[in-house]
């Protein structure tokens, strides 16, 4: 069994995700299509594109999601808005559809005992959401919860009278809530692993949904669920191998014992490596591992970049800091420092001010500091800053 240092381990995921050396502009999709690009908080999309692509501007990403419709937006592994590129569609929705109800159930976590109180089975609660989806947003773009609410208006008619009921009363998802409303939510997020809706646009504080067919002017094509499976596990694979299924299955949102659902997929594709135990990693891929070049140079990661989305944490983080990276509320994004996280990085703006404070986990480097400068710089206009300040402490 080949045994993969933590070193090699680092440096073959950071040029797997483009974090060596940044891509050119015009190969904007490469840099979205190898895990694709978590955009919760709201914007963190961007930054983590810029992470990747040379001279990214906030118009090419505008242009590639609202003009080209290259990119699109929808929600993915683990239930949050991601982007990809829109020929990879069926990876990163059909690849991410768990194949069994109770194993929906738990991508879409809060469901399950409003379902059981319904009587309803997991199935039975999306047709009936998508049974008049198309209705309600022909021709229109909703946010969540105005088109929660008209959905589960209008499936409350469908229901029987005791059903109906337990429907219209409040739910545990906030006061005043029905809790037909919350599950209609949650049935949502499976219709875009369905690909009958996605994301638009943000609309100043609002993510409106809209029909897949009519933004993309046709269907996302039908593709063999296992196929896409597979490949789900290939890209995962190729940007955070070695890895278990474990730590995939918490990638994606699901439970270590769902995994071989795509894991049974590609075992022949696989070969075992000694890191941290007993791993896995595509046998194409361990070429790559040897020839991974030494990191160099600066990031300012945002926060829930794909690089830091991973369950091998104690590999890229001591463990005395992962609190200062990976927080419940108020993440704060990571600095990159010739391929080590070196602390965190939080922005503050203020009119057309950005501050950015850079806090280290130990004394950087003054070339470090120029070249964090010069990160800083290249983020203030996608922030909408004309002018920013950086400030560095230490932990």
């Amino acid at each position: 069994m080949h045994e993969l240092s933590r070193e090699q381990a680092i440096a073959f995921r950071l040029n797997a995700h483009h974090l060596t050396e940044r891509v050119s502009e015009d190969r904007l999709l490469d840099a979205a299509a190898s895990c694709g690009i978590q955009n919760s908080p709201p914007g963190s999309a961007l930054l983590a594109l810029h992470a990747r692509v040379r001279g990214l501007s906030a118009s090419a990403v505008e242009a590639a999601v609202a003009q080209e419709k290259s990119l699109l937006q929808t929600w993915c592994m683990r239930g949050s808005p991601f982007y990809f590129p829109t020929q990879d569609a069926p990876v990163f929705t059909t690849g991410v559809l768990p194949p069994t109800e109770q194993a929906i159930r738990r991508l879409v976590l809060g469901v399950g005992p409003a379902l059981d109180n319904l009587g309803m089975s997991m199935a039975e609660a999306v047709g009936l959401v998508e049974a008049e989806i198309r209705d309600v947003l022909s021709g229109r773009r909703l946010a969540i919860n105005e088109l929660g609410a008209e959905i589960a208006t209008r499936v409350a008619r469908r229901l029987s009278s005791r059903k109906r009921e337990i429907w219209e009363a409040e739910g545990p998802y906030g006061r005043g809530v029905p809790l037909g409303e919350g599950v209609v939510h949650f049935c949502v997020r499976v219709l875009t692993l369905q690909r009958v809706v996605c994301f638009a646009p943000r609309d100043g504080n609002q993510a409106p949904f809209v029909l897949v067919e009519e933004w993309l002017g046709q269907p996302i094509p039908d593709v063999d669920p296992k196929v896409a499976r597979a490949e789900l596990l290939r890209r995962y694979l190729h940007c955070y191998g070695p890895s278990t299924r474990a730590a995939f299955a918490g990638w994606v949102g699901v439970r270590a014992s769902d995994a071989d659902a795509w894991w049974s997929l590609v075992e022949d594709e696989l070969t075992p490596v000694d890191f941290r135990g007993r791993s896995w990693m595509l046998a194409d891929d361990l070429d790559a591992v040897w020839s991974a070049p030494v990191p160099s140079g600066v990031r300012l990661l945002p926060p829930r970049d794909p690089y830091t989305q991973l369950g091998d944490r104690d590999t890229i983080v001591n463990k005395v800091n992962h609190r200062d990276i990976w927080k419940t509320v108020g993440e704060p994004g990571a600095v990159l420092v010739r391929g080590a996280i070196a602390g965190t990085w939080r922005p503050h703006k203020s009119d057309r001010k950005l501050t950015i404070t850079i806090t280290a986990f130990d004394s950087l480097r003054g070339r470090d500091k120029v070249s964090l400068q010069d990160e800083a710089e290249q983020i203030a206009p996608l922030r909408g800053a004309s002018s920013v300040d950086v400030e560095f402490a230490t932990y």
